[in-house]
Parts: C-alpha cells; sequence; structure tokens
C-alpha cells in the first residue's frame, strides 16, 4: 500500500467507505466484520463512515458502531487507522435523506458519534452536506467550536462547491484537511473542486468512486469495449490483467496527489481489490485515453 497525507495523517492511498456494511442489503455481521478486516489486512488506514448510515427506520449510528466493533476485534494493530465520520444528515422511515446544518444538531452529533466509536477525539469529522435553511457559516461555525472544544481533532466537508470549500478555509484555517465530493468515470463535475484542494493541499475523497464501472460491467463482456464512457477502462483492465474497478481507482489516484478514493464494498474479496489500485501505475498512454474517455 503506497501512502498519501490528510492533514499530518499519513494514510493508506486507498480507504474503505463502509457505507456498504451498514444501510439496506448490507451482509451479516460475520461478513461485514470479514470486510473491514480484509481492508485493514490489505494496509487500509482510513475507514469512511457517518452517523446516518443506517437502513431506515434504524437507529442512527449504526455504520459507527460497526466499525468500532471491527476495530475492537482485530488482531493486529489498529493504532495507525484514522476513522473519519460524517455528521448534518438523516434517514426517513421511507428511506430518503435529510439535512440538518444547526450547530446545536452537529454539535450533539459529533459527541454523540465520539461515544458510539469510543475516541475522543475524533480523527476526521465531515460537515456531511450544506443545508440550504442554514447559513453555511453558521454550520461551519459548529464545527470550530468542536476542533477547539478537542470533539474532533480534523474537519472535511463534503458536498460542497469551490465557494464552499473557500468559506470552510477561512473559518476553519488549516485544521480543515479534506473535501468529499461525488468523483468518479461517470461523474466528473467536480473537476473544480479536486484542482482548488490541489492547489490548497486539501486531501480529495471521492465518494462513489466506481460510478459507472461496476454498471457498465452487467452488460456482458463483448459490449464493455465498445462503450464510449467506460470502454477504455474495461479495454485496460483486459490488458493488465486486473478487474476495470481496479483501473478506475489507479486512475483517480494519477488525477491528483491530494486524491484518497473511499470505494465502498461488502465482500473481502471486493475490498481486497481495491486496495490493490495502490500499486497500479498507469501509463501516460493509458491515462491519456482514460482522461478523454
Amino acid at each position: 500500500m503506497r501512502f498519501r497525507m490528510l492533514g499530518d495523517v499519513r494514510v493508506g492511498a486507498v480507504g474503505f467507505g463502509t457505507m456498504p456494511l451498514s444501510i439496506e442489503g448490507r451482509p451479516d455481521e460475520a461478513r461485514a466484520l470479514a470486510t473491514v478486516h480484509a481492508a485493514l489486512d490489505a494496509g487500509v488506514t482510513l475507514l469512511d463512515t457517518a452517523d446516518s448510515y443506517h437502513p431506515p427506520g434504524g437507529a442512527p449510528g449504526e455504520g459507527e458502531r460497526l466499525v468500532a466493533r471491527a476495530l475492537a476485534a482485530y488482531g493486529g494493530r489498529t493504532d495507525d487507522v484514522l476513522v473519519a465520520t460524517k455528521g448534518g444528515r438523516g434517514r426517513t422511515a421511507d428511506g430518503g435523506w435529510t439535512v440538518d446544518g444547526r450547530p446545536e444538531h452537529l454539535r450533539r452529533a459529533a459527541e454523540d458519534s465520539a461515544r458510539r466509536l469510543g475516541t475522543t477525539p475524533i480523527g476526521l469529522y465531515q460537515l456531511h452536506k450544506p443545508d440550504p435553511a442554514v447559513p453555511y457559516a453558521e454550520s461551519l461555525g459548529a464545527i470550530r467550536e468542536l476542533l477547539d472544544a478537542g470533539t474532533i481533532r480534523l474537519a472535511g466537508v463534503s458536498n460542497v462547491d469551490t465557494a464552499q470549500i473557500l468559506l470552510a478555509r477561512e473559518i476553519l484555517g488549516d485544521r480543515l484537511v479534506s473535501v468529499q465530493n461525488r468523483y468518479s468515470p461517470a461523474v466528473r463535475e467536480s473537476e473544480p473542486e479536486l484542482r482548488l484542494c490541489a492547489e490548497l493541499g486539501l486531501a480529495f475523497l471521492p465518494w462513489s468512486p466506481l460510478g459507472g464501472i461496476s454498471r457498465s460491467s452487467l452488460d456482458g463482456a463483448s459490449a464493455l469495449e465498445e462503450d464510449p464512457g467506460f470502454g477504455g477502462f474495461h479495454r485496460v483492465a483486459r490488458e493488465r490483467g486486473v478487474s476495470p474497478q481496479r483501473v478506475a481507482l489507479a486512475w483517480l489516484l494519477a488525477r491528483s496527489e491530494t486524491v484518497l478514493p473511499i470505494p465502498g464494498a461488502s465482500r473481502p474479496e471486493t475490498v481486497r481489490d481495491s486496495a490493490g489500485a495502490s500499486s497500479l501505475v498507469l501509463t501516460g498512454e493509458e491515462l491519456a485515453a482514460l482522461n478523454g474517455r
């Protein structure tokens, strides 16, 4: 596993987004724990979760409790693992998602997350999404208070545009270390945010980094290389003898030294394959083809 920096913390270049382990369609407890342990065995040291990662009607923090149990049950070293969680979103009984950026909610949510994770300060706490009903500066002010109080060590923001990143930097200073936006071979709208993160030295954590790749694989091998959006990823995968998902993650790593993809997984073999992207270095010719799709 290669390493990259997240603030002043050295983490594996490929992280693990644990959301699939605790929402609808999640695996049973044994497989979920085995998947986290497989990630740790493969050198992953960044685990991403959120207080809202639970099934509809479930209790907030189910994903955080699972991560805590997995770390407690792991037989190897965990002192170098950075657990990142998020606050500011919720679930509805019918499976929808809510947003709550009120300062009082964020303070309470972070304290609850710390108790569930069994750690204070929280390694990385991320404001999950701007709340249109609350001035963003007020939500960020609550994050600053949590930093000052020692409830959280480092801060990040998610689902933001460039103006919001700059505002967060102004309010949080160098304690803002990361941005988590959707970015993948299929969804590249956050290119300006990625560039800004590179300029500011902020880690960029693409969520849903395999968007489109897994779906295109369902179309069958005969259609893959003709797909105008994803054919290149499948061609490189065939030539390299690896999965297209691994190629997609290697491509993300090559976009910028600040990129730390956090692919999800619900099986040990899948998370091991993702971790292998750290050692896959694509050629300039391959990158040129994939960048142009």
